[in-house]
């Protein structure tokens, strides 16, 4: 840890521990609080060092955000099981979770009739017939997921390329930058469900 940092930590951490005695209710026991409020910069501090890794080249334009219900949660949590068991990374789980939020926001779609793009179907709306899998393989969470990672690894240098390239490589879609307005929920996810 380099001084400047070191000194800003326990620069913050005196004062909280100040401010504490001053405006807090006396306790003579004040090692815990102080313990709770030095750990909570640190993991302040490790957040944002975090997002740089999670959001290498930046957000490209506008950003969009929905609410997730339980289901989008559990299906958050089930692309980055599938990740970290492909053996990949966070930035891979953010690229994941974007083009899904782009294909499907992040719902587990089945076939959709009329409105369907042709045999589209599952997270990452990949198509049977272009050779993703079967039905059932393609609405299998992990399957489907593993399945874009498999696309994702063959991209020469996709680390270095803004998400929304990466991600049109492996999906050839008609909007190509639209996986770009995503970006920021996906990393937002990542970092909270990564470790959980």
């Amino acid at each position: 840890m380099n001084t400047i940092l070191r000194k800003s930590i326990l620069g913050i951490a005196g004062l909280t521990v100040a401010g504490g005695l001053a405006a807090g209710p006396l306790n003579h026991d004040t090692s815990t609080p102080t313990t709770r409020n030095a750990a909570a910069v640190t993991t302040t501090q490790a957040a944002k060092l975090d997002s740089a890794a999670l959001i290498p080249h930046g957000v490209q334009g506008t950003q969009s955000r929905i609410d997730l219900d339980d289901e989008q949660t559990a299906n958050v949590k089930a692309i980055i099981a599938a990740t970290k068991k492909a053996g990949m990374d966070e930035r891979a789980a953010v690229v994941s979770i974007a083009t899904a939020l782009q294909e499907s926001k992040l719902e587990n779609l089945g076939h959709l009739g009329d409105r369907n793009d042709h045999d589209s179907q599952g997270l990452f709306q990949q198509r049977p017939s272009s050779g993703w899998g079967t039905v059932e393989q393609i609405t299998d969470p992990e399957y489907s997921t593993t399945a874009f990672l498999k696309g994702l690894k063959q991209v020469d240098g996709w680390r270095d390329m803004p998400l929304t390239k990466a991600a049109q490589i492996v999906q050839v879609s008609a909007y190509p930058d639209h996986y770009a307005q995503w970006e920021q929920q996906a990393a937002d996810l990542v970092a909270e469900h990564w470790n959980s």
